[in-house]
Formats: C-alpha cells, structure tokens, sequence
C-alpha cells in the first residue's frame, strides 16, 4: 500500500562520470528506502546524462534504477518525472512501461492540501537568449524525428561527448556558477515570482542548479512562497521529503535541513 510521504530526487546524471554506477546503487538503495512509506516520488530530471527513446530500442545501461522504477510503480507508489536539459528526449517510454506521469513543463502537483510548483528549472526567466533557441531547437518534433534517423552509436557519441565537454569547460570557466546568483540573474526565481503574480503556491521545488538551497521568495504584490532547490544526485546526493506537513532536505550524510 502507498505511504504518505513525497519525496523529491533530481540531477544523477546517470552515464556521467568513473562512479555513475556507484551513484546508481546508492540511489536505488535509496529508492528502496522510499518504498517503505512513499505516496509520490518525484524525478525532477537530468536523472540522465543523455537519454533518447527509440522505436525499437532502449539506452544500455540504467537497468538497476529502471527497475526500481517498475517496482515503485507496481506497488502502487506515484511516479511523476519532470523531464531537464539532458533528458528532454524521453517521449513516451517510461509512461508506456512504467505508468510514469512525464512533465516537459513546470506544473502544480497537490498534495495534502499544499500546492507544489515543480519544475527542473532549465529556461525558466529567459535570461540566455542562446539557450532558448537551443531549446527549442532541440524540442522541435521535426529536429527530433531527423536525430532518430541517426544510428545509435552516433548520437549517443555526440551526446555523450558535447555533455562532458560542455561541463568540463563550464566547470574551468566559471566554477562559480553553481552559487547562488541573486534574485535577478536566477532564472528560477524570476519565474517563480511571475507564477506568484497570479496564483497561490506553498512550495517551488526545482533542480539544475546543482547546488542545495532553500530561499523565501516574495512577489511585488505580496505573494510569497518557499523555493528549494533539492541540489543533486552527481555531487551531493540530496534529496526532499515532504511529511506530516513538514518540508526538509537530507543527504546520504544523514545532515537534515528543516524547512518548515
């Protein structure tokens, strides 16, 4: 039977990285965890280094956590999977295989009586003018219908290689990015005080940053809400769980963050 906590997860990166199969069983033990007392479980993205759902063919890899999925879902725990930069290619398979309910957008989930903004957070306040015509780009139905032509081993080369140097080069030039940016050059928080403009929310819960924060967010009409950025699978192994009408963050450290 489904419990009553939600939790919250984003960022492995899975496919990235000498210990992405560590990640992976530490975030499957953790998972195991999850399914003792979970109502919804929440990706939040980029659970991927790269993804991309063929016809006929599944990404090698990935079995341990794709079968923790299955497993969560035949119990009867809610799955919902809000779809990031490096994995915006997942279309339709884990709905089809595994009854997820899969995001492309930012969207309002209930719970509780609470209203949680979740998102990943990419192109949100529109703030990289590049970034949002790669987006697009990248989005658009008839691009991906011509990268699905490409063999396999091809476009997981090109994927794969542009992610590690793309990371590798950000990292060298701006180490500083994954710190906190203030409110007007973090796209997060500018979309998430446009949201309060017209609508009530309790919680934004978002990923991409990278980095664990927690931060009271007000709107020039008085609108205020709670944003939290769960932080990573890739770096600090963070994750949210909301129970008893209580939000917090944890590591696998055991450190727990109240947040209300």
């Amino acid at each position: 039977m489904p419990g009553s906590k939600l939790y919250f997860i984003t960022d492995a990166h899975l496919g990235a990285g000498a210990d992405t199969l560590q990640r992976e069983k530490e975030l499957c033990r953790l998972l195991d965890d999850m399914s003792r007392d979970a109502a919804m479980i929440i990706f939040l993205g980029d659970m991927f280094d790269f993804w991309f759902t063929y016809r006929h063919v599944v990404p090698r890899g990935y079995t341990r956590l794709l079968g923790r999925m299955a497993q969560l879902a035949d119990q009867g725990v809610e799955l919902h999977y809000f779809v990031g930069n490096h994995d915006m290619w997942m279309f339709n398979y884990l709905t089809d295989e595994m009854s997820i309910t899969m995001h492309n957008d930012p969207d309002v989930l209930e719970f509780d009586g609470h209203r949680f903004l979740i998102g990943h957070g990419d192109g949100l306040g529109h703030l990289d003018k590049t970034y949002d015509c790669l987006r697009w780009i990248f989005r658009n139905r008839f691009n991906q219908k011509l990268f699905s032509l490409l063999p396999e081993w091809m476009t997981f080369g090109i994927a794969s290689g542009w992610s590690q140097k793309k990371r590798s080069t950000r990292m060298q030039r701006k180490p500083e990015i994954l710190e906190y940016q203030g409110d007007e050059r973090e796209g997060i928080v500018i979309y998430c005080k446009q949201r309060l403009q017209h609508e009530h929310l309790d919680y934004c819960l978002f990923g991409h940053r990278h980095t664990p924060l927690v931060k009271q967010i007000t709107a020039d009409n008085g609108n205020h809400t709670t944003y939290v950025n769960v932080g990573d699978w890739l770096l600090h192994r963070n994750y949210a769980v909301y129970a008893d009408g209580r939000l917090s963050l944890h590591d696998l450290s055991n450190n727990t963050k109240p947040i209300s």
